[in-house]
């Protein structure tokens, strides 16, 4: 399962020099560092984010002298931080947080907090801001990618944004090195679109595929269905009530496609994976040797439980539902909806649409749901949504990043919603010139400005927004 618990090093730092009035004064600094150090522990942390800082590691708890690094460094590390904020207190020491960024080896954030009002007399006390062009110039010079807010007061909605992004960032690239995928059975014949390198993934990125055969999934599905167990058994009273049938859609039926997230949830702790890429179609065709049901509702409750799971063996489309899961920090479901029809009125508007395997929690309030062929036809909640795709070509790897508001559309079947696009003709031609397909990942919320940094820190991906 993907890890959403992310915990991020704080340093303050300040220029190292003989204590005096104007831009370097100590206290000014060692006060400004720790006041934004305790403003950022008391909003921003929750369940999911915690923050280590210099308290118990120097004596000023800033940094100023390269002397501390290996300490600093050392603590981070044994801390197991994710990502560092560092913060110019007053102008700062760009050499110093340049050795202590790449001592740390994880993304880097570079903030200054605006600097204070003017004395009487003309004098001031930091100049933070002037000090952040040197840390900036210095990581440069040492090839160190970071990110950056712009200059504001730590109750500002720059910085709110801004940090709760790099936290997203944070999470992203954590889990996505060295990630364990599952693949379970092969790509349809006709499905040439959703090709992947495995060796190229794990010689770039360490993501690891961990291939499942089809027979052991037949075999742990006979298994589930015959103990007959209580969560089998509620798990299809759950079902049933959920949709109106628009078939035979039997309590027989139903517990089959339960016994299938039992079997889905035994294969993620059983093989220690992360995210699933499924064959989803001829694999389980009972004609062609499978088990006579369908998976998408059972995708459904996986999804809702935090599970992730592509369909049609498309495993960079698992890959980029993994990274949107992570930019929530686990809080809201992705979903694999494709890029489908145009708006037959509305010409900037475009269907996003599957056969039926998005999270139930994603239901339209106020909708029926109904079920056909154990496939879900509901459309998706209004909201604002971040689409992406990661994919390549001749290894280079692009990720498309878009964001839409929901717009009104034509009923229709399966799962869906449909997309208000600011321009339909450059969003389609984007999406043809590559290198994509039709098969996109979403999640509700505002989260294209943390991909666009999340490629920053992963050597080998390039942003590819919309715009």
């Amino acid at each position: 399962m993907l890890d959403y618990k992310v915990k991020i090093g704080l340093i303050p730092v300040r220029r190292d020099t003989t204590p005096r009035k104007g831009i370097f004064n100590w206290e000014k600094a060692e006060e400004r560092g720790k006041k934004n150090i305790k403003y950022i522990k008391e909003h921003f942390s929750d369940e999911n984010v915690s923050f280590i800082d210099l308290e118990g590691i120097t004596e000023s708890q800033l940094l100023f002298s390269e002397d501390d690094v290996p300490m600093v460094a050392e603590k981070f590390r044994e801390a197991k931080v994710d990502a560092v904020l560092f913060i110019n207190a007053n102008f700062g020491p760009e050499e110093t947080v340049a050795l202590a960024a790449k001592a740390i080896g994880k993304p880097v954030m570079i903030w200054a907090p605006i600097d204070d009002e003017f004395e009487p007399d003309g004098s001031r006390w930091t100049d933070s801001q002037c000090g952040l062009f040197a840390v900036s110039r210095q990581l440069q010079r040492r090839n160190i990618k970071f990110s950056y807010i712009e200059t504001c007061a730590v109750e500002d909605e720059p910085f709110t944004k801004g940090f709760k992004d790099f936290i997203a960032v944070a999470c992203m690239v954590k889990n996505f090195k060295d990630m364990r995928v599952g693949q379970m059975g092969l790509r349809p014949k006709p499905f040439c679109s959703v090709m992947f390198n495995d060796a190229e993934l794990l010689q770039k990125f360490g993501i690891q595929i961990v291939p499942i055969n089809n027979v052991v999934m037949r075999k742990k599905f006979d298994e589930v269905m015959a103990e007959d167990s209580k969560e089998l058994n509620d798990g299809a009273k759950l079902i049933l009530s959920r949709y109106i049938a628009q078939d035979d859609f039997t309590e027989e039926k139903a517990k089959m496609v339960y016994a299938l997230v039992e079997v889905y949830k035994w294969m993620f702790a059983e093989y220690k994976l992360d995210v699933i890429c499924a064959e989803c179609w001829s694999a389980l065709m009972k004609d062609l040797g499978g088990i006579g049901v369908f998976p998408c509702i059972a995708y459904s409750i996986l999804a809702d439980m935090g599970y992730i799971i592509s369909c049609e063996s498309d495993m960079n489309g698992v890959l980029t539902m993994a990274l949107l899961s992570c930019a929530s920090l686990g809080k809201n479901p992705p979903f694999f909806g494709e890029f489908t029809i145009r708006g037959l009125h509305d010409r900037n508007a475009e269907l996003i649409w599957h056969c039926g395997p998005f999270a139930y929690s994603l239901k339209k309030e106020g909708e029926q749901a109904k079920c056909c062929d154990q496939k879900q036809w509901f459309p998706v909640k209004d909201g604002h949504y971040t689409v992406s795709r990661i994919d390549q070509d001749n290894g280079e790897y692009k990720l498309f990043i878009g964001e839409f508001d929901t717009t009104d559309g034509p009923y229709t079947t399966g799962t869906y919603l449909w997309a208000k696009l600011d321009d339909f003709a450059k969003w389609e031609r984007k999406l043809i010139e590559g290198p994509y397909i039709h098969h996109m990942a979403e999640i509700e919320g505002s989260y294209g400005d943390a991909f666009k940094e999340f490629c920053k820190f992963v050597p080998g991906i390039t942003a590819d927004p919309v715009e």
